[in-house]
């Protein structure tokens, strides 16, 4: 399958909009396509203090990956790389599981996912 931009990009200006299609993504998927129920639910803790019984503490795990499998789906329409879907899948759950856990901030998060983000298309390029 094929991305929306040549991948791995050969020119760094093939690079940069590669990244920035991956920025927009990003955004995409962690503002309007997250919504409340997987931004609430996703969170162990918040799920606890808001002792909602039909939204048991036991669906965080399920509502965390399905977040993820999104920025993953994201990643994977942008550059066509199934691999790179699957780490991100994998660095994404991690990332945002630290900052439910209160490791990171908001602000480190976000700086890591895009570090991420720069992450792939340099190692592409390397590759």
């Amino acid at each position: 399958m094929s991305g929306l931009l040549p991948f791995p990009p050969h020119t760094l200006l093939d690079a940069i909009q590669v990244v920035f299609l991956l920025f927009a993504g990003h955004a995409l998927m962690d503002y309007p396509l997250q919504g409340e129920f997987l931004s609430t639910c996703k969170n162990r803790h918040l799920l606890v203090l808001r002792n909602d019984p039909t939204r048991p503490v036991q669906i965080w795990p399920w509502c965390m990956t399905s977040h993820c499998l999104l920025h993953a789906v994201a990643v994977w329409a942008v550059t066509g790389c199934f691999i790179l879907a699957c780490i991100e899948l994998v660095l994404h759950w991690f990332i945002d599981l630290a900052k439910c856990e209160n490791k990171t901030t908001f602000v480190q998060d976000q700086a890591l996912h895009c570090i991420c983000k720069i992450a792939y298309v340099v190692a592409a390029m390397l590759y």
